[in-house]
Parts: C-alpha cells; structure tokens; sequence
C-alpha cells in the first residue's frame, strides 16, 4: 500500500519561508517521479514542481527562483522549499507520485498525499 505524508505546512508572513516535506513508502522511490501541487478554495489544482528519477527538474513559471524541489532517496522522501513566499500562494499543498516520465497532469498521477495547509500572511 502506497502511501505519502505530507508535512511542513503552516503559518508564515510574506516574505518568509518553509519546507514541505513527503515521505513515501509502498513504492520505489528511487524510480518514482514525485510532484508537488497546490490547491486554493475555488481553483484547479495546479502544478507546482516535479522531481523524476534522472534528476530533471520542472517549475511552473510563478514559482521560479522561490521554490525548490529536491528528494532524499535513501530516505524516501521529497522535499519543497519555499522562499519569498507570498499571499496568493496560500493553499493546500499536495505530494504526488507516479512511476515512469515526468508530467504536469494531475489526473496522470497515481498516489497523492493528504495535504498540507500553507498561509501567507500579508
């Protein structure tokens, strides 16, 4: 049974910074492309950034030079660090995994996390 757990989330002022982290278990880590998402109340989930197993990289244009995606396979995790952070992103955080090539369609996902709040205060 796969599983991802999400953690990290919280309370922050604008300009401040925080990490997710997603720890994994029931799959391979080491071949999973792993992704993070957000979701804000009446919007699509979005993609933030995507991490495969050949160390490609992905950010969505508005979190370019702020965030960064990073994974620690020996530990089965995957992490998202947010700088400079803002209130419009303010949302629930998601980790998703699947295996095979990296993509920024949701619905190509197979396992996602439960979410964690994030809030940006002005």
């Amino acid at each position: 049974q796969v599983q991802l757990i999400e953690s990290g989330g919280g309370l922050v002022q604008a300009g401040g910074s925080l990490r997710l982290s997603c720890a994994a278990s029931g799959l391979t880590f080491i071949w999973s492309t792993m992704a993070w998402f957000r979701q804000a109340p009446g919007t699509e989930r979005e993609v933030l950034a995507i991490s495969d197993s050949g160390g490609y990289a992905y950010y969505v244009e508005s979190v370019k030079g702020r965030f960064t995606i990073s994974r620690a396979n020996a530990k089965n995790t995957a992490y998202l660090q947010m700088n400079s952070l803002k209130p419009e992103d303010t949302a629930v955080y998601y980790c998703a995994a699947r295996t095979g090539f990296s993509t920024a369609k949701n619905y190509e996902y197979d396992y996602w996390g439960q979410g964690t709040q994030v809030t940006v205060s002005s």
